[in-house]
Order: C-alpha cells, then sequence, then structure tokens
C-alpha cells in the first residue's frame, strides 16, 4: 500500500469496474431500447436503434417507404414521444437509415 493512501470507496471502486467491463454502456443501451420500443409502438418491430450520437438517436429501418414516412411524417411525433419516455436525457434529433436485419 502507498504511503498516505487510505481504503478506496466501494462507489469507486465499483464505477471503475463498471467502466472496464462495459456493464454501464449495456445498461444504458437497453434503456435506449426500451424507450424507443414505447415510443414507437406499432414501428419497434420494423425499427432498430443504432446508436446515440451527440444527443441525435440513430435508428434502422426496414425499408425505403417506412424510411421515408418515418423521417417526413412521424419524426415530430416520435421525437416528442421519445423524450417524454427518457427525462433528464437530451434527445435532440432522430436520424433514420435504411437496412436489412
Amino acid at each position: 500500500m502507498a504511503e498516505g493512501k487510505g481504503p478506496e470507496n466501494l462507489s469507486d471502486i465499483l464505477s471503475k469496474l463498471f467502466a472496464a467491463r462495459g456493464w454501464g454502456r449495456k445498461t444504458e443501451r437497453v434503456r435506449l431500447e426500451d424507450a424507443w420500443s414505447a415510443a414507437s409502438g406499432e414501428l419497434a418491430s420494423q425499427t432498430r436503434v443504432v446508436a446515440m450520437r451527440r444527443g441525435v438517436l440513430e435508428v434502422e429501418v426496414k425499408g425505403a417507404v417506412l424510411l421515408q414516412e418515418c423521417a417526413q411524417f412521424r419524426k415530430r411525433a416520435l421525437l416528442a414521444a421519445l423524450r417524454q419516455q427518457m427525462p433528464g436525457t437530451t434527445v435532440t434529433d432522430l436520424k433514420f437509415k435504411a437496412g436489412a436485419w
């Protein structure tokens, strides 16, 4: 043990462990996916959360028709519903892209 150093707080140790193992990111990802599922309703089965970067949620959708519908007609309502599902998290925009999985 180094001189002048006492025992570490358990919360500090757990924070380091969670960061090292990536558990915090997984928990946040699940929280984001759950919020998107609740906000998007029936669209959830045809969409998938890709990432959240700088407040912009990227969502992959099945097919070009659904992409157009989400981007042009549903974006505002989806964004409002998502913000309601995630209080305390800043979501500034939604970005949709076509994909197949």
